[in-house]
């Protein structure tokens, strides 16, 4: 059975846009997820990447055209600019490990759910009580926000040297057989990977 290492940051627009296609993929091959949340600044500043608002200008005109239609493609609400971003994404991703140890939930779903609360219903995925109503409505206990944060920040640091030693350096981030796999239109990509077909 394929394992499928996926990098994710809670604040990225193009994990949002990938909504719940990798869980649908992996599904229809027998394939199984490793989530990996990951500090993507940090791993912006050491693969040589730079930040959104460090671009040139056009680089970032064509950044905000690009997700708009990206979002009117796949039928998503999207807000090009929220009123919560950048926040403090850690937060959501310790909450989001330590659903991940505690089981009982939709994992994929709950990915969804935190990057919708920024991109479509301008939420701050920082604080406790969108947190609490994020791990609520994918099936966790809301009280795993609580919890767990020494041993989410040891893992959101150790997903992060990981990524670097993978290759990751955007999200989303795709990884089976040491193939790679960068970004939500690359998932049909994926797919015919995990088929043979490529």
């Amino acid at each position: 059975m394929a394992q499928i290492d996926y990098y994710f940051a809670t604040l990225s627009p193009y994990c949002y846009l990938a909504g719940t296609r990798l869980e649908e993929v992996a599904a229809k091959n027998g394939a199984t997820i490793n989530y990996k949340p990951f500090d993507l600044p940090q791993a912006f500043g050491r693969t040589g990447g730079v930040m959104p608002k460090d671009r040139h200008i056009s680089r970032i005109e064509y950044r905000a055209q690009e997700l708009t239609r990206q979002a009117k493609k796949l039928e998503l609400p999207f807000n090009i600019k929220p009123a919560h971003w950048p926040t403090n994404g850690a937060p959501a991703a310790y909450a989001f490990i330590a659903a991940q140890n505690a089981g009982g939930g939709d994992l994929g779903l709950l990915a969804h759910i935190i990057t919708r609360a920024v991109w479509a219903e301008d939420k701050d995925i920082a604080e406790d009580e969108v947190i609490r109503a994020c791990l609520k409505e994918a099936g966790f206990d809301p009280s795993l926000s609580d919890s767990g944060l020494l041993q989410g920040a040891e893992t959101y640091t150790n997903n992060l040297e990981d990524a670097i030693a993978a290759g990751v350096f955007g999200a989303p981030f795709y990884i089976v057989d040491g193939q790679r796999f960068w970004g939500q239109d690359r998932i049909a990509d994926l797919d015919l990977y995990l088929q043979g077909k490529l």
